[in-house]
């Protein structure tokens, strides 16, 4: 893990990892590698729960665009396709965590970020900053089968998914909060949306739930969205070699 992108620390039973930095947090290899080592971190140490978080003006704003076009080869699909992969991953490393999820969304969550707060069973959101906004339509990309599945599932309003899928609404905390997309949206700055993932985290691990029955059920819960991201996901066996 890369202490530049990602912080780590224990706040009473809650492991919060923090994209760090005052910069957009967009999923570039390095940052998705980072964070899926912090998650798999997490997972070794046992804790109540978990909480993604971001520091400055984004939550993420999704991938990174910059390095896909940069460099003659590979070409920008060929990049673009290795961050997806790699992203597809960290769904189904969360998917698999054996402990609940919160995603701190402290600002902007756009593209492949918004996707990373709805991976997440619980999301805390900043009301007077920020937005969600699935914002492929706008750059001309396509959204990609696991993308799609989950936002179908984690947004329950047929309307709201139209407005944020085909027509690139940027939805408020408010907004999101009153269509059932976030959980809470929350007064203040960073630290508070934090301390109020936190506290929805401290909640959920308080039910002292079994972490393998937790994270089969959430499997079963969206069964497609698993069946799309699971060969990608940390617990995959190892083949054995011939």
């Amino acid at each position: 893990m890369e202490e530049s992108l990602c912080a780590v620390e224990k706040r009473g039973r809650v492991h919060v990892i923090t994209l760090t930095g005052a910069g957009e947090h967009r999923l570039s290899p390095a940052l998705l590698s980072a964070l899926r080592s912090a998650v798999a971190a997490a997972r070794r140490a046992s804790p109540g729960a978990l909480v993604l978080a971001g520091e400055g003006k984004f939550f993420s704003n999704g991938y990174d665009l910059a390095w896909a076009r940069a460099g003659p080869a590979p070409a920008p699909e060929h990049r673009l396709s290795t961050m997806r992969a790699a992203f597809r991953g960290l769904v189904a490393d969360l998917l698999a965590l054996p402990v609940p999820t919160v995603a701190a969304v402290t600002g902007h969550a756009a593209g492949a970020g918004c996707a990373l707060a709805l991976a997440h069973d619980a999301v805390a959101m900043r009301a007077s900053r920020g937005f969600l906004y699935i914002s492929e339509v706008d750059a001309g990309i396509k959204i990609v089968d696991f993308v799609g599945e989950l936002v179908r599932q984690k947004v329950p309003d047929a309307a709201a998914r139209r407005d944020l899928v085909m027509k690139g609404e940027k939805m408020t905390a408010a907004q999101a909060a009153r269509r059932g997309i976030v959980d809470a949206a929350v007064d203040g700055g960073v630290e508070d949306v934090v301390a109020a993932a936190v506290a929805m985290a401290e909640e959920l691990a308080a039910r002292d739930w079994d972490g393998e029955n937790l994270a089969a059920i959430r499997k079963d819960a969206w069964p497609v969205l698993w069946s799309k991201v699971k060969d990608y996901g940390c617990d995959v066996p190892a083949r054995p070699r011939l």
